[in-house]
């Protein structure tokens, strides 16, 4: 799987250990930034990472700032993107399972790398069940076009 994988300053450390995680688990990763822990503005790393997943380019994508939050509310004004904020481990299996999430969101300041790779092993490994979900999926989906 090609995943995206993005941060701002404060999780840049937990990304570099994802993004090797990644890479041992076999997965080929687009490291869309940033590169250092100088300060910087996440929206503009979580734009770049969640552009890959929504034009194909990449399947799913991982982001990562502080808490997760903004860095999750950047990546969802990106169109067709459905970026889930998740610290445990049933909103990583519910986020793909009912809603079909494409970019996982996390908090370095929140939650340990070691609970980070947990996350995204069941985010990675989830599929969507479809059924009366892609029919609220259809309806996100509207949403976002109008």
């Amino acid at each position: 799987m090609k995943i995206s994988v993005a941060s701002d300053h404060a999780g840049f450390a937990a990304k570099t250990k994802i993004k090797k995680y990644l890479e041992d688990a076999g997965h080929t990763v687009a490291d869309f930034g940033t590169y250092s822990e100088e300060s910087c503005d996440y929206p503009d790393f979580a734009y770049l990472a969640a552009t890959a997943v929504a034009n194909g380019e990449c399947d799913r994508g991982v982001v990562i700032c502080g808490t997760g939050v903004g860095i999750s509310i950047a990546a969802n004004k990106v169109k067709g993107v459905r970026c889930a904020l998740c610290t445990e481990e049933t909103c990583a299996e519910f986020c793909r399972r009912h809603n079909d999430a494409n970019v996982l969101a996390m908090g370095a300041r929140i939650i340990p790398v070691e609970k980070m790779e947990k996350l995204i092993d069941i985010f990675l490994s989830t599929e969507f069940e479809g059924g009366r979900h892609e029919r609220r999926v259809n309806k996100i989906k509207e949403i976002e076009n109008k």
